[in-house]
Formats: C-alpha cells, structure tokens, sequence
C-alpha cells in the first residue's frame, strides 16, 4: 500500500473540497491519503515519507497562491524525481494554477505524472466529484 500526500491551497475551500475527493479516489484504490494544507509544509522532509504527490491551488487573477509557490520552492529540494504526481486547483475564469504547478512538477522536478492537471469551477459542479475521485485513483494507478 501506497502513501499520498496531497498538499493544497485554499481561499474559500473550492481546492480543500477537491483535494478531499482526490484523497478519497486514492482510498477506493486500496492506498493511504494524507491531505495537509500548505502551510503545514515547512521543509523538504516534511515531503520526503510519501510514495506519490498531489499539488493544489486556486487560480486568483491568474496566479497561483503565494503558499503554493513557497512550497514549489520547498519540494525542489525534496528530491521527487520519479515519483508519482499530479496538480489540482479550482479557478473561477482561467485556471492558470493547475497547469503551472503540472508543468512544474515534471519538467523542474521530473516526475512520472499523470495525464495532464485536473481543473475543476469546484468539486460539486460539472462531474467534478467524479473527475477528482478519478483523478486520485489516476495518481495511485502509478504506484
């Protein structure tokens, strides 16, 4: 069994609610989620006990969220490369987030991800609880 640490963002709990169906997908794969809030990441070891990672953050005006981008910079020296992952984030308008935290997760850390970074308005609308619990089973697919 497999440990998931899926670490978010959140301003108005969109991304927290996505992150939760992630983890879920996860379990219903027969593996161990573990959701954290950024803030709760300090250093590379915080990230270093964990099999697979899930990235998080709202999109606000086209940016992710600072917290988000602090912790960019925390796992480049968390030695990922090779490990299973995936980016997540809620957006209003443009979704900007998910695909920037994708990007950097395989091209700065170089890790196996998944097929591209699920962008959701929110978990509740357009299939996106189906799409997050799929995602999360995606993820530890590749475990």
């Amino acid at each position: 069994m497999g440990k998931i640490l899926i670490v978010y963002a959140s301003r108005s709990n969109e991304t927290k609610g996505i992150a939760e169906l992630i983890a879920e997908g996860v379990r219903l794969s027969g593996h161990e989620a573990f959701i954290k809030r950024v803030d709760l990441i300090k250093t590379e070891e915080d990230l270093k006990r964990y099999d697979a990672y899930a990235f998080g953050s709202p999109t606000y005006h086209a940016k992710m969220v600072n917290s988000m981008k602090q912790l960019l910079f925390i796992a480049e020296r968390a030695e990922l490369e090779g490990k299973p992952g995936g980016s997540f984030g809620a957006y209003g308008w443009s979704g900007e987030a998910a695909p920037r935290i994708f990007d950097t997760m395989t091209h700065i850390y170089k890790m196996q991800m998944v097929s591209g970074p699920l962008m959701l308005k929110a978990s509740w609308v357009e299939g996106g609880i189906d799409a997050a619990m799929g995602y999360g089973k995606n993820i530890a697919s590749l475990i």
